[in-house]
């Protein structure tokens, strides 16, 4: 039997400024100007520029910003989008505290302080769609040849089988190739460069670079070792490859090296996920008078305005017939892009200044390494110890941590890269896990190449050196730095 019935709950939901708060605070320095042009397009009550006359209100505006705010960035006056019946006109006339902005703390006033490390390049389909319009080519092996492209994934494999590229062809261009067509093209796309793109597997992209080396018999010898013998060649069973060979531990140590160098992924070859390629830090920390400056990429500070002549065209609404149905609707339209234009100038300012205070406060927590550098003084730390410093929530610094970048000293660092786990040592202090992972790393780079640590032996030496770590943790650890099991390791 159903039967109707009230309950009361309470819930929290996001409101439209803290969601744009959220979407623009995760978005990289590098991706921000290309979100502020969408919205300079949609909204015609926002401009670029700024009013020098107001610049000192900008600059102030810091020390009574979070008056204003919550930690998502709620407007005061965010009632009125909901509202169209009530509309005070008096709101939008007077635009001066949105007129412009760009704060102080940005500190990057020159042109030729502006932060430009960028470095563009053709996508690697740009490369090889114009390498294919070198080559003589009908028009049907041209169109076979651009689906096989846009077939290669992001590490220049085509992993993709024949038979469905030829099915591709049929059902998205008309075009009824055979499996034999497909391959005749897909070998002249693999002599394109970088040399091994286009392969279907592994072996492939080996023997597709070996083949464009000058003859030697080294050469000759791994040709044959990925050839014939490429099983016991991942296995590392180098002595039934020199015994099948036939060959001497030099010649074999000789080949074995000329394949070590060899790409295994083609497609990355400053490419990085097949768009433009490039590089912008978030922030930049240097030494300026024995003090840590941390200074705002100035791409973070663009100047925005609230649209002077939109203002002005509710002052001449508000002198017409208010009870005209058109012009009612008008004034509603205005009024919301004047709001919607306010709010998207306050998100950009409060993501400048959480950006700055995670920063100022991953410094704080972290000055040893930024004074000097060494990997081993960082300390451990969390999510939760930066977001406890800014008073913010965890999620918070987490969307600033997994997409920012820092320009030291020392070289460009992602945010993330400074938070570790804490590792318990004898002292009773905890070391981060990262200065672990070093001295894991030193080990295994030092250790006997003919007889590689296992993991137990590298969880005793550790434990010899002071660190309270388990053999979990140690497979872990160099499972993260990328470093294969001790019977991978191994060598002549």
């Amino acid at each position: 039997m159903q039967k109707l019935s009230l309950s009361q709950s309470q819930q929290q939901r996001l409101s439209p400024q803290q969601i744009q708060f959220i979407k623009l605070l995760q978005i990289p320095t590098a991706e921000l100007s290309q979100r502020i042009e969408e919205e300079l397009e949609i909204n015609p009550a926002l401009e670029e520029g700024t009013d020098l006359a107001e610049k000192q209100k900008d600059e102030d505006f810091g020390d009574s910003y979070d008056n204003e705010y919550d930690e998502f960035g709620d407007y005061e006056g965010s009632d009125s989008f909901e509202s169209n019946e009530r509309i005070d006109i008096k709101d939008y006339l007077n635009q001066d505290d949105y007129s412009g902005y760009k704060m102080y703390s940005d500190g990057w006033g020159e042109e030729e302080k502006e932060a430009m490390p960028v470095v563009s390049t053709s996508t690697l389909s740009e490369s090889l769609n114009q390498q294919l319009g070198y080559i003589k080519l009908n028009e049907r092996q041209t169109q076979i040849g651009e689906q096989l492209i846009g077939s290669i994934e992001d590490d220049g494999y085509i992993r993709r089988p024949v038979r469905s590229i030829c099915n591709d062809l049929a059902f998205g261009q008309n075009i009824y190739a055979t499996e034999d067509e497909v391959v005749s093209v897909l070998k002249k796309i693999q002599k394109f460069e970088p040399a091994g793109i286009a392969a279907r597997d592994l072996r492939e992209c080996l023997l597709l670079q070996l083949e464009r080396n000058s003859y030697s018999m080294e050469n000759d010898i791994a040709t044959l070792i990925i050839e014939d013998h490429f099983d016991e060649f991942i296995k590392k069973h180098f002595d039934k490859i020199k015994k099948r060979l036939n060959i001497e531990d030099d010649v074999l140590k000789k080949s074995l090296s000329l394949i070590t160098r060899l790409n295994p992924k083609p497609g990355n070859m400053g490419h990085g996920d097949g768009s433009a390629a490039y590089l912008m830090a978030d922030f930049i920390v240097t030494t300026q008078n024995s003090k840590l400056e941390i200074i705002l990429n100035s791409k973070n500070a663009p100047d925005l305005k609230v649209s002077k002549s939109f203002s002005e065209m509710l002052d001449t609404y508000d002198k017409g017939d208010k009870q005209n149905k058109h012009i009612k609707e008008t004034v509603t339209f205005v009024k919301q892009k004047l709001d919607a234009a306010k709010w998207f100038i306050d998100a950009i300012k409060q993501r400048q200044q959480t950006l700055l205070r995670t920063m100022e406060a991953i410094v704080l927590y972290q000055q040893e390494f930024f004074w000097e550098g060494d990997e081993n003084k960082l300390k451990p730390m969390i999510l939760k110890d930066i977001a406890e410093k800014i008073e913010m929530d965890i999620s918070t610094v987490s969307r600033v941590a997994n997409s920012k970048s820092v320009q030291t000293d020392f070289g460009i660092y992602p945010l993330k890269y400074f938070f570790s786990e804490g590792i318990a040592t004898d002292s009773g202090e905890d070391a981060s896990s990262r200065e672990v992972k070093n001295i894991l790393k030193e080990l295994i780079d030092h250790e006997p190449k003919n007889s590689p640590l296992s993991d137990d032996k590298l969880e005793k030496l550790l434990n010899k050196r002071g660190y309270n770590i388990a053999r979990r943790t140690v497979a872990k650890y160099r499972e993260q730095l990328n470093i294969p099991v001790a019977r991978l390791r191994k060598q002549l």
